[in-house]
């Protein structure tokens, strides 16, 4: 049976792109043709040149970036805490880990080929915004892929995998294309653009819609924006 595809460019440090996947599996759910519909998570790198750094806090290291102050940083991070309540998530700003998440993304692309990339998605997002843990960290990361079912062998091969990285890197490419500046970014049967962690209702109706276009052609992206449409962007904004 040939399935739709929902593609969603988001980086695993974005809180947005939590919430938003939450609001997404929220109208998926209801959606009466769920079971012909593939999710594909694309990758994106907020701040490619991060340093990681364990022993820096998230919130120092906004308030270092941003030209906040650290009650400020803190503010935001309890601010994101609560919407991220509302959706049933847990964000834990204090435990969270200043690292650069690329090989972290090049483990998703390998979660990717062997169809558990939305396993390996989750399973990274909680670790990073709820259990504090390190997503530069090859053992951490080891030890969340295998939670998830995947080879041992080849998760960790996948870290310094150069095609892994290559496929990291083509998305990335695929987003400039697009013109995406800020994640989450959701393309529906390659037609409809979703723009940042939209309500539920809004993907509701971005389903309906882009299932009655399903299979036929149709050029170039109409993207929904909106105030609600929370999104991290390229300038470190969120």
């Amino acid at each position: 049976m040939e399935k739709m595809k929902i593609e969603i460019w988001s980086d695993i440090m974005c809180p947005f792109c939590y919430i938003g996947k939450r609001r997404l599996e929220a109208a998926l759910a209801d959606f009466p043709h769920r079971e012909a519909v593939d999710v594909e998570w694309k990758s994106f790198l907020l701040n490619p040149e991060m340093k990681t750094d364990p022993n820096q806090s998230i919130a120092e290291y906004l308030a270092d970036t941003k030209g906040w102050t650290l009650e400020q940083a803190q503010e935001a991070g309890d601010h994101m805490a609560e919407m991220g309540r509302s959706e049933g998530l847990e964000y834990d700003f204090d435990k969270v880990v200043v690292a650069n998440g690329r090989i972290a993304h090049r483990l998703l692309q390998y979660a990717k080929f062997t169809g558990k990339g939305d396993e390996m998605k989750e399973r990274l997002f909680k670790a990073y915004f709820t259990e504090g843990a390190n997503i530069a960290d090859a053992e951490t990361l080891i030890g969340l892929a295998k939670e998830v079912g995947l080879d041992e062998a080849a998760a960790t091969a996948s870290l310094d995998s150069k095609d892994y990285d290559n496929r990291v890197n083509q998305d990335i490419y695929e987003s400039q294309q697009l013109g995406v500046r800020g994640v989450p970014f959701f393309v529906l049967d390659e037609k409809l653009g979703i723009s940042g962690a939209q309500p539920r209702e809004t993907f509701t109706q971005a389903l309906n819609q882009a299932w009655e276009e399903f299979s036929k052609s149709k050029p170039g992206i109409q993207t929904i924006t909106g105030a609600d449409g929370a999104a991290c962007d390229v300038d470190g904004n969120c």
